[in-house]
């Protein structure tokens, strides 16, 4: 599939309580589109995505649980945007979606060559049970699973 390269970490904005990260990946934007949208596709590199027709479900990490979680807007091919309550510090994740806490992350495609830029971009933190541990353990878990998704699609060739 070629190569990918690996465009820097995961950073903290204390400030606007988000962590952002850009990867460019060595395929179509139509590809990666499909593995940050489709459940099958997101549980191959994510965690394991279930998702009803209202587009609300799960996502579920061995060692951390199910992750109740939403999609909230879609510009396709273009962006998607999720709600989740994926709350770390708390310790426990909530049954249901929990509007008052969840946090925000939106992918957002462009193509770049024959491959895609992929950034992410969590926001919301203010509204977690402890911003600055929440924004540190999120901005190793878009590290973490960026990582895999970049390993999907052949990882540095």
């Amino acid at each position: 599939m070629g190569s990918t390269d690996r465009t820097g970490p995961a950073v903290v904005d204390e400030t606007a309580f988000a962590v952002r990260r850009s990867i460019t990946i060595a395929a179509p934007v139509a590809k990666v589109w499909r593995a940050i949208t489709e459940p099958e596709h997101l549980s191959l590199w994510f965690g394991r995505t279930v998702l009803d027709g209202d587009g609300a479900g799960t996502m579920t990490f061995e060692g951390h649980g199910a992750v109740p979680i939403r999609i909230e807007s879609i510009d396709a091919p273009r962006s998607v945007t999720y709600r989740w309550s994926n709350d770390n510090a708390l310790g426990r994740m909530p049954v249901e979606l929990d509007e008052a806490r969840s946090t925000v992350f939106t992918f957002t495609l462009e193509a770049e060559g024959e491959g895609t830029r992929l950034t992410v971009v969590e926001s919301g933190f203010e509204r977690t049970s402890d911003p600055l541990v929440n924004l540190e353990r999120h901005r190793e878990g878009w590290n973490l699973e960026l990582d895999k998704l970049i390993d999907l699609f052949g990882g540095r060739g």
